[in-house]
Parts: C-alpha cells; sequence; structure tokens
C-alpha cells in the first residue's frame, strides 16, 4: 500500500490514472497532454504498472494501458478505515461538548 500511495503522491501519475478511468489508452494517448518525453511518460507507467494500478499490453508496436481497479481498492478501503475512526472519535468530541462538562461557565 506504500507504494499505491507513493505512486499518487505525484500529479502527473494521478493524471494518468484519471485519463484513464475513462477507459484503456496508449501511452501516446496519455502523453499527449503532458510537457515531458517519452521515456519520461514510460517511467511513470512502470510506477504505476508496479504498484499494480496499470496493467498495459502490447500488440505490435502500440503499448496500451488499462486501469487496475484492485490497486485502487487497496488504498480506498484503508482510507475509509481510517474515515470511520476519525469520524467517531469526532462523534465522541460532539458528545462532550454537548454535555455538562464540555461547557464552559
Amino acid at each position: 500500500m506504500d507504494q499505491v500511495f507513493k505512486a499518487l503522491s505525484d500529479g502527473t501519475r494521478r493524471a494518468m490514472i484519471e485519463r484513464l478511468t475513462r477507459g484503456p489508452a496508449t501511452v501516446g494517448e496519455l502523453a499527449r497532454p503532458l510537457s515531458m518525453s517519452l521515456p519520461a511518460v514510460m517511467q511513470h507507467l512502470q510506477v504505476l504498472e508496479g504498484c499494480g494500478l496499470v496493467r498495459s499490453e502490447k500488440a505490435g508496436r502500440v503499448r496500451t494501458c488499462h486501469l487496475e481497479p484492485d490497486g485502487l481498492r487497496t488504498a480506498e478501503d484503508w482510507l475509509a478505515g481510517q474515515r470511520t475512526g476519525w469520524e467517531h472519535r469526532l462523534d465522541r468530541l460532539g458528545d462532550f461538548l454537548d454535555s455538562d462538562e464540555g461547557k464552559l461557565s
């Protein structure tokens, strides 16, 4: 999971993920809106593939990338668990502030 969050910490990789949510894309299609070289784009894709967020397949000279939802699901599940804890603590704080103990005299 650390590798997923590390991969998502980069804006370029997040943009690639966002593009792939609309469906598969070739490396060229992913590179087109980015102001970087094709080798740099490939390095970003390697990071995304390495942590399981993206998979690619090559047909002839064209490499097509696909989003791997299970990779994102791992991060989503962890965040959901954290959110539950945060909400529980905030509910307890709200209860305290509403109680006689939490009121200022």
